[in-house]
């Protein structure tokens, strides 16, 4: 935003200084006059030095004007003078840690975001402003990292349908005699990847942005859902799901509490033992929040490698099936949508192996209206 240039708040503070130094000293300069007024008379008797009265009278007070003023005037000078220079000075150093925090914010504004202030000294105000201005930082820092970690793997992600499509249609183009079912078939996984691939990453993008309506939902309705459309996948690959909870209300997106659902349900199932694999979908309620807790059976994962899952285009093991390789999104999906509710996401690598993944949401009232 264009402003028209302006005082300085520095120059302010010290014409404040100043002029309230000037009024205190005209005050006291006036109560001091007042005092003299009330208690010197106007005219004195004269008298000889043998303390005998003349017929003289002395005007005290106008002599007493004469002096007082001129002393009067030239002290107020002097605390002008010495009001706008300590104002000044004074002024200049409570401004300092204001001139570092906008230095500080000057640098990010130009893309500099590992600056930090880290204003030295006692808590006070400033300080208070400086180091929340600093996490701030910190946290942006952090995002804009990610961003670009997201928008890097995302284009490779992207870039890597594309590519085979290529491939086939140059394929398709040189050699008349290849098979056209084959390759239409490849073309088509290829391009429903990279379909379902391009709507994981609206979904995050639309989650991010908190661009969604909040309705009164059971947490432990969107389980049972998830859990029908997922049962043949998993009886599939022999996986059995046991599912148990209670009532749990939540205010959310119904659309993105399934689909973060879903995601849990659908990857406890892939990244199962290959036969005979078990995943335990638990809804409940604590106080004040609303818990969905999904476990499954699977190989040792280390607590390192669990923190890793969440992140973009991360995929734990070698587990994946060919015909549910996914998008590397799902659990990056499922963050999202937790944090985009004010939630928390914790995964814990099971001793027995594979993993319990447990998202806490904040709850409502059984009897809060929609």
């Amino acid at each position: 935003m264009d402003r028209a240039p302006g005082v300085s708040v520095r120059l302010k503070l010290t014409l404040s200084y100043a002029g309230f130094l000037m009024v205190a000293g005209a005050l006291l300069l006036g109560a001091v006059w007042v005092f003299l007024l009330r208690y010197v008379p106007d005219r004195a008797m004269l008298i000889n030095p043998d303390d005998r009265p003349t017929n003289g009278v002395f005007p005290i007070r106008s002599v007493l004007l004469d002096v007082f003023a001129p002393r009067a005037a030239a002290v107020l000078a002097f605390l002008l003078v010495f009001g706008l220079v300590g104002g000044w000075v004074l002024a200049g150093r409570m401004l300092a840690p204001l001139t570092r925090i906008t230095d500080a914010t000057r640098r990010a504004t130009n893309g500099s975001l590992s600056h930090r202030i880290r204003l030295p000294g006692r808590e006070d105000e400033f300080r208070q402003l400086a180091d929340a201005f600093d996490t701030m930082l910190v946290r942006l820092e952090a995002h804009v990292a990610e961003q670009q970690r997201f928008a890097a793997n995302a284009s490779h992600e992207l870039r890597t349908p594309l590519a085979v499509s290529k491939a086939l249609l140059d394929v398709a183009r040189t050699d008349p005699t290849r098979d056209a079912d084959e390759l239409i078939e490849r073309l088509h996984a290829v391009n429903t990847r990279a379909i379902d691939l391009t709507e994981a990453l609206l979904l995050v993008s639309r989650a991010e942005q908190r661009s969604f309506t909040r309705e009164r939902v059971d947490l432990s309705l969107l389980a049972e859902e998830a859990t029908e459309t997922l049962l043949p996948l998993a009886e599939k690959h022999g996986v059995t799901i046991e599912t148990c909870g209670d009532i749990t209300p939540m205010t959310g997106s119904p659309a993105l509490l399934l689909q973060l659902t879903t995601n849990l349900v659908h990857n406890a199932i892939i990244h199962n033992l290959p036969e005979q694999g078990t995943v335990w979908v638990n809804a409940a309620v604590r106080p004040r929040a609303a818990v969905l807790t999904v476990e499954n059976t699977g190989e040792m994962l280390t607590p390192e490698l669990a923190a890793k899952l969440t992140e973009p285009f991360q995929r734990g093991t070698e587990r994946i099936h060919a015909d549910h390789a996914g998008v590397g999104l799902g659990l990056a999906i499922v963050k999202t949508i937790t944090q985009a509710h004010d939630g928390t996401l914790t995964l814990t690598p099971r001793p027995a192996g594979g993993i319990r993944i447990t998202v806490e949401l904040p709850a409502t009232s059984p009897h809060t209206d929609r």
